[in-house]
């Protein structure tokens, strides 16, 4: 089983203290997979949180173009909004998806996409830290790593096509399950890529059913619960869900139905039948 290991608060002091317990060193140019969050959005995880981490992996802050209508659609708007929110203040940032065309990722084994476009500057990297924050999401039922790798990775276009679980035309009107199962596909295709060089940080912080995606969002509904690590994207995420159902708050069952009435666990699932990761794992609290 792999480990996950858990930090029971979430000060940004201790996601150094995360990483080196985990005890792996990402190898040459990293980078490094954030929510810019979308302008108006007050939950995600700002810059300054992650400042010692990036900073101590010499990482570039990387993102893809969204494919609908907001401040982070188009290149030069998320560039601007990575320097609104602070992002460019601190690092160096790219956009991956910035010019195309796009990389292709073959998925001979996905469930449903058997191809995965992501954006052509991710080739410039070696390794990749996804640092996520773990929270609810309107089409997804939650986010997390694995939401990070699939959606989060993909180019504008390969969002669309995510979506449409290989008909980009039909982006918000495909059979639902069929865009999880696309999800966990595409996930699949950015572990194999990178290999071993990948690392996974969850933060279970300003935890609103909305995902940080959307610039009017519910205000979190639970309290915090920690933070987590892991080399295992599936491991990571079925964590964060058991200590959602494991928690006592008042709030829980507000995102838990959120998280059941679109499935969340499926993507889970998916990627486990994917052999990308384990949903068995160790807790380690540190």
């Amino acid at each position: 089983m792999k480990k996950v290991y858990l930090i029971r608060n979430c000060e940004s002091k201790s996601v150094l203290k995360l990483y080196n317990a985990l005890g792996k060193t990402l190898q040459g140019k990293v980078a490094v997979k954030v929510h810019s969050g979308e302008v108006g959005n007050q939950n995600f995880l700002r810059p300054d949180f992650w400042k010692e981490i990036i900073d101590t992996v010499n990482g570039t802050v990387v993102e893809t173009n969204t494919a609908y209508a907001g401040e982070r659609n188009t290149t030069d708007k998320h560039l601007k909004t990575l320097e609104v929110h602070g992002w460019s203040k601190y690092f160096p940032t790219e956009i991956l998806d910035g010019e195309g065309p796009d990389m292709v990722l073959d998925i001979p084994g996905g469930k449903r996409i058997k191809k995965n476009y992501i954006g052509k500057e991710t080739a410039k990297y070696d390794s990749l830290l996804v640092l996520s924050h773990f929270k609810g999401h309107p089409m997804g039922g939650y986010g997390g790593a694995l939401k990070q790798l699939s959606i989060g990775m993909a180019s504008s276009f390969g969002k669309a096509y995510i979506h449409g679980a290989g008909e980009p035309e039909k982006i918000w009107t495909a059979d639902h399950d069929s865009f999880l199962e696309s999800m966990a596909d595409a996930a699949s295709s950015v572990v194999k890529y990178f290999g071993e060089n990948i690392i996974y940080i969850n933060v279970m912080k300003n935890m609103s059913v909305d995902c940080d995606c959307c610039a009017v969002a519910e205000n979190p509904c639970m309290k915090d619960i920690g933070m987590l690590i892991s080399t295992d994207p599936v491991a990571i995420d079925q964590a964060c869900l058991d200590l959602v159902y494991a928690s006592d708050d008042e709030g829980r069952d507000h995102l838990i139905e959120r998280i059941e009435t679109r499935n969340g666990v499926h993507t889970v699932e998916a990627a486990a039948e994917l052999g990308i990761g384990s949903r068995e794992y160790e807790l380690i609290e540190l």
